[in-house]
């Protein structure tokens, strides 16, 4: 199948609905009077901003915004009809080209309000996934957001077919529409089944980096939290590294792996990740567990957390709930977690460091991008990870050479000299490391200090 062939249908049922650089959009969105618990962690006002903070990463420039309070989405056009007649009008005053809304649209929701608007409508997964597909670098990333667009496309299908049998009222075009509905769907299915073969290919490749990563005995450091709050920064400033930063949402894709040095000279990886958002679309999940993959295997968490916005608790329950429901398996067990409260010199004169941390367990306030409280982090990691560096004296006979290359490797080696008949060495390892160096040594080739 042809691009071409796929691009005549997603232009069909409106998919191609993506939003593109300097479109004005008007923002909408519900306020529910009966919010679950989960939502009433954060105002209506808020999502919108995040919502506001998304379209300025896809490069578009709100025009304006609607809220209407209702105790449910409207069944038909998810707002009320009197909201979807004055958003029309809106649209005119305001010369804007496409409708953003704060939640996932049913099929048949977007198409009735694309017909009585006259506007392009997109909803808040269409956004995140078009900002994906904008970001992505890597084959992995590229075929992990095309496969989530294409199951995002196959239900808009079905309502497109059920469109064509109400506009032909189904006698003599019943037949036909259905046939072409089923060709359609098959070419995307086709597609979906493709890229998932490819992702198995790549997930391979991806599967053999990690696999040395884990064999080289290094403890795992994974940097995680919601979007935005200086992942990479952090990784640049521990690594003295010079990964890609922007302040915008889902600045980096794709995990970025370096490495860095702990106040008591242990060696330690530290792996950068994509950034958690609430109202993650389902079709992303898979891309977002593959990318995290590297916190799944990770000996310490480092969730950051962005010092100058509000209620980092409700954003701190939205990373812990992503984290437990989506990335780690129930039988898995999550690795311990630091929260690291970043950005505190952007906070305004007076304001309490102390009051950021007060509630949130395990946390510490720093300012990436200044250096400020870093080594405390420091300190805390190598607490965390939990793991004594063990001064040891080696008597290598010259037949066990490649041990030496192996603690250069692994360790520290403080001195070295050629005795006789023996390798004469003093240095550091890791306490998890002596197992392993034992079972290459006999009785009198290791001394380890107490």
């Amino acid at each position: 199948m042809s691009n071409d062939e796929l691009n005549l249908i997603e232009d069909r049922i409106g998919k191609r609905a993506r939003v593109k650089a300097k479109e004005r959009a008007i923002l909408v969105g519900i306020d529910l009077t009966y919010p679950q618990e989960e939502e009433a962690l954060w105002t209506t006002d808020e999502s919108l901003k995040e919502l506001a903070s998304l379209a300025e990463t896809a490069g578009v420039k709100i025009a304006d915004r609607i809220v209407q309070r209702r105790s449910k989405p409207d069944p038909k056009f998810y707002i009320g009809k009197g909201k979807v007649d004055e958003i029309k009008e809106l649209t005119r005053d305001r010369g804007a080209h496409v409708i953003l809304f704060n939640d996932e649209l049913r099929p048949a929701q977007a198409r009735n309000l694309e017909e009585n608007i006259g506007a392009k409508i997109v909803d808040r997964p269409q956004l995140i996934m078009d900002i994906f597909a904008q970001r992505a670098q890597t084959k992995e990333a590229k075929l992990q957001v095309e496969l989530a667009q294409y199951e995002y496309l196959l239900p808009r299908l079905r309502g497109w077919g059920e469109s064509l049998e109400r506009q032909a009222g189904g006698i003599g075009t019943r037949g036909p529409g259905q046939t072409r509905l089923a060709r359609d769907r098959e070419k995307v299915q086709r597609r979906i089944d493709s890229i998932r073969a490819k992702l198995k290919e790549a997930e391979k490749e991806l599967d053999v980096r990690r696999k040395r990563r884990l064999e080289s005995n290094l403890p795992i450091v994974a940097l995680i939290g919601y979007t935005n709050t200086g992942k990479t920064t952090l990784l640049n400033s521990l690594t003295g590294s010079e990964g890609f930063k922007e302040d915008k949402l889902f600045a980096t894709l794709d995990p970025l792996t370096r490495k860095f040095e702990l106040p008591d000279r242990r060696k330690v990886l530290v792996t950068d990740t994509v950034g958690l958002i609430r109202k993650l679309p389902h079709q992303l999940i898979p891309a977002f567990k593959s990318t995290l993959k590297s916190a799944r295997s990770a000996d310490l968490l480092l969730n950051l957390m962005d010092a100058t916005q509000e209620k980092l608790e409700a954003r701190w329950q939205t990373v812990n709930s992503i984290l437990n429901e989506e990335i780690f398996d129930e039988d898995q067990k999550r690795p311990p977690m630091i929260n690291v409260i970043n950005k505190i010199d952007l906070l305004v004169p007076g304001k309490e460091i102390e009051s950021l941390t007060s509630g949130i367990e395990n946390s510490v306030a720093i300012s990436a991008k200044e250096g400020d409280n870093l080594a405390e982090l420091k300190d805390l990691i190598a607490r965390e990870l939990g793991d004594e560096v063990k001064e040891i004296k080696l008597h290598l006979p010259y037949d066990k050479a490649e041990i030496l290359d192996w603690l250069h490797n692994n360790g520290e080696v403080k001195e070295e000299e050629y005795k006789g008949e023996e390798i004469y060495i003093v240095g550091k390892i890791e306490q998890h490391l002596l197992t392993e160096l034992e079972y290459e040594l006999t009785d009198g080739e290791l001394e380890v200090a107490t």
